[in-house]
């Protein structure tokens, strides 16, 4: 049997000054038919990573309103996730291509995940390309399949993608978070544009005051009285954390009090984390002023939002980016962001108004000073940033796409 993600209970009542009447309502008419249906999440692990983290959240909040709404994680070893994480990148545009016998791997393990699938289910929705397999060897496990997309398809590797689309074409439904992601191989099924969202009332999010995070920074190294920039991600190529110690050295050359923050998380999945953590420390050469911390420093979802909310300047400097579910905690902050010009991060930065999109590390490090010199530009952007967020990128709206989908589907 796969593994069960134990999950505490959420209430859709706690959202509603949030999230407004209108939309809580919304939701329980949508959940109303669809009472005890039965519901299963499939990813690849339970930590790390914003699958995980909306996980956490979203299936609390279906069975809120009534479905039967569960969460597994599939079982690998290094060798399944060297061949998975390769696939990523090779998706989101790496030339390095899959080999026979690397899809051999993932074909067996996706097969012998199938095995342990058990239970009979009205839906199962499996999320990214890990276990985009187990349709296929289990197809009489559910009455509808759903695969879910999280990351960016808008330029991949075409064998890869080759690979892959055989597998996901037989899904009754696929679920990607902007339309230019959807490839054009695509045959059959619903799709459906629904971008992820984040919990405004998890620890990660929740509202901390100002001097409980300046206590928690202090207690990693940062001086509270000057100012600092702060990247949140996997420690992962795409994200560019060596891109962000570049612009950190060329904002430093002119203001010389900032330090630097990189907090990651390093995920179960991804076994190429470790190599770029120690490739990323290497790069920071010793300045005392760049702190490099993931969750074996004792940083958990507490320590990100004192992190973040401790920011003068926010970025997400990614090269790829499937949506940057850090660019929306750091917008719901009221942080002034700084996003690289890829993936879902201009859905939620409008240049100029709600943050500012950049290209390289010499953008980067321009805006960072103009926002850093520009306390007043940094709560307008702050300010409208995180009104964005409510708006579009909370959960009680993801869970209203999950229903009008399922509700589709005839779930």
């Amino acid at each position: 049997m796969l593994q069960e993600v134990a999950l505490g209970p959420r209430s859709l009542a706690d959202y509603t000054h949030l999230a407004g009447r209108g939309l809580v309502a919304r939701i329980r008419d949508l959940a109303e038919d669809m009472k005890d249906k039965r519901i299963l999440h499939v990813s690849a692990t339970a930590f790390g990573g914003g699958v995980s983290e909306i996980l956490y959240t979203l299936v609390p909040l279906m069975r809120d309103v009534g479905l039967d709404a569960h969460w597994h994680v599939i079982l690998g070893r290094e060798e399944f996730f060297n061949v998975t994480k390769l696939m990523h990148n090779s998706l989101q545009g790496d030339p390095q291509s899959i080999t026979d016998e690397q899809w051999e791997v993932f074909q067996a393990y996706n097969a012998m995940n199938a095995k342990d699938l058990e239970g009979e289910w009205d839906l199962i929705i499996v999320h990214d390309p890990q276990p985009a397999g187990l349709r296929m060897n289990a197809p009489d496990r559910a009455r509808r399949w759903v695969w879910r997309c999280h990351i960016d398809l808008s330029t991949p590797n075409e064998s890869t993608l080759a690979r892959l689309l055989p597998l996901i074409s037989g899904y009754d439904a696929t679920v990607w978070h902007l339309q230019q992601y959807v490839p054009a191989g695509l045959d059959g099924g619903i799709r459906k544009i629904m971008p992820p969202a984040i919990d405004p009332l998890s620890p990660k999010n929740m509202a901390l005051s100002a001097e409980d995070a300046a206590f928690v920074c202090e207690q990693f190294g940062i001086d509270p009285e000057r100012p600092l920039v702060c990247q949140v991600s996997r420690f992962d190529p795409w994200k560019d954390p060596i891109g962000v110690i570049d612009a950190y050295r060329r904002i430093k050359a002119e203001a010389p009090d900032v330090q630097l923050a990189l907090v990651g998380s390093m995920a179960t999945d991804d076994p190429e984390g470790w190599e770029f953590f120690h490739s990323t420390f290497r790069h920071a050469d010793g300045d005392p002023d760049i702190k490099i911390l993931n969750n074996l420093n004792n940083v958990g979802a507490i320590e990100v939002n004192a992190f973040q909310s401790q920011s003068d300047v926010v970025m997400q400097k990614s090269l790829r980016e499937g949506f940057g579910l850090t660019v929306t905690e750091a917008l719901w902050k009221g942080r002034a962001t700084i996003g690289g010009d890829v993936g879902g991060i201009p859905l939620q930065i409008t240049d100029g108004e709600t943050g500012f999109l950049v290209s390289s590390p010499e953008q980067a490090a321009e805006r960072a000073l103009e926002i850093l010199a520009d306390p007043e530009l940094a709560k307008r952007l702050g300010r409208a940033g995180k009104e964005r967020a409510r708006e579009h990128f909370l959960t009680p709206r993801l869970l209203r796409d999950w229903l009008e989908l399922m509700g589709d589907l005839g779930v």
